[in-house]
């Protein structure tokens, strides 16, 4: 990419300062992205990100198609956690409505969502390792990966964009056979975790490339609306599966990892990264007991409204994502169609202090905190 002059600030650049382009057709910006690397030699003076470049005009389409319609565009948003998409559509509107939908299909929810926080942390933590020059985890974590997407093909026949979650139920029960399944992948996938400790974690050069870097401190991370690991590796307890528990979460015994600085300073970008891998283990205890106390019995499609029309009134609602913080805030005024929606993003909130966080490291530093921050495009350019 040139050097677009009318967008810098020529007074800025003097002696040996440049202006370096990152992106936007780059795998290291985990998507269309550009950022404008400002550099005085080696060393980053401020970066300034450039979206726009996957713009899905998801609010506007969601205001021009009725509220059933919506939910394959939440699929095309976050598309790495598309279940956790629809959950969090699902949840609004079902708040909106009043709806209550039976224990089955709750517990069917929580299953698929947590399955689909561990695929996207299997992508989360393969690519980072990429970032910083560790091929074979990539590798380690997308065999792993291939088996959640293997059993989302058979729960719905799509591996990547599910369309499954619906406001009311679910689209399909679990087939037969498939809750085995799920125990079998779970007791092969656990000790794998150790596997990524071993290969990935705790290797030496991969400490030295990623602690002490980008530090993002707990209270600059609270005032850019950092959410989901990106805060809870700044050290914030706080997640909105047990702070402010939706569905049927606090029936379920789980911790919340966070960052303690155990290689370097808290909040750094290994932190961020250890905070995902610590996450696999919570999902897989909340997938257990999920499976354990699931109702073998009962009609998935029983809560499903024949026509969605909900009352005029508005709703703001939150779930966690394995991005964060995904919030959906719908304005009804009683017909088919929304008459407004907007959509929270975590990772745009995220990409938001990247600047904050780079500034004064090397360009190769930019890379690592760029992939800690574990962003998404098609969210962002919303």
């Amino acid at each position: 990419m040139g050097i677009e002059t009318s967008t810098l600030d020529r007074s800025a650049i003097h002696g040996e300062e440049m202006v370096l382009n990152i992106g936007p057709q780059h795998p290291s910006t985990h998507g269309v992205l550009r950022l404008q690397v400002l550099t005085d030699g080696e060393i980053v003076t401020k970066i300034t990100p450039y979206i726009g470049y996957l713009h899905r005009c998801f609010e506007k389409h969601c205001e021009n198609v009725t509220y059933e319609q919506v939910i394959p565009y939440t699929d095309r948003c976050d598309y790495v956690a598309s279940m956790n998409n629809n959950f969090g559509y699902a949840v609004a509107m079902e708040e909106l409505m009043g709806i209550e939908v039976p224990e089955k299909v709750h517990h069917i929810r929580v299953i698929v969502a947590e399955l689909n926080r561990i695929a996207s942390h299997h992508l989360a933590i393969g690519t980072f390792g990429l970032d910083v020059g560790a091929f074979t985890p990539f590798l380690y974590c997308f065999r792993d990966r291939e088996r959640i997407l293997d059993l989302f093909e058979l729960l719905c026949g799509a591996r990547l964009l599910y369309n499954y979650i619906w406001v009311g139920g679910v689209s399909h029960d679990f087939p037969i056979g498939f809750v085995e399944k799920v125990y079998e992948f779970l007791d092969y996938f656990e000790p794998k975790i150790q596997e990524y400790n071993d290969l990935l974690t705790f290797n030496k050069i991969f400490i030295e490339r990623t602690a002490d870097v980008g530090v993002l401190p707990a209270d600059v991370a609270i005032s850019y609306g950092v959410s989901g690991p990106n805060l809870r590796g700044s050290g914030v307890k706080w997640d909105l599966r047990k702070n402010e528990p939706y569905s049927i979460y606090n029936k379920f015994e789980f911790d919340i990892p966070i960052g303690t600085g155990a290689m370097g300073t808290v909040g750094d970008c290994w932190d961020r990264y250890y905070v995902r891998i610590r996450e696999l283990e919570e999902s897989v205890k909340i997938t257990r007991q999920a499976l354990d106390q699931m109702p073998r019995e009962g009609d998935v499609h029983a809560a499903l409204p024949k026509k969605i029309r909900p009352p005029k009134g508005h709703v703001y609602s939150r779930t966690e994502t394995p991005r964060g913080d995904l919030g959906f805030y719908i304005i009804s005024d009683g017909k088919p169609k929304p008459f407004r929606l907007k959509l929270r993003s975590p990772a745009f909130t995220a990409l938001s202090c990247i600047d904050e966080i780079a500034r004064g490291w090397m360009i190769a530093d930019v890379i690592a905190i760029l992939g800690s921050l574990d962003i998404v495009l098609g969210e962002i350019d919303r």
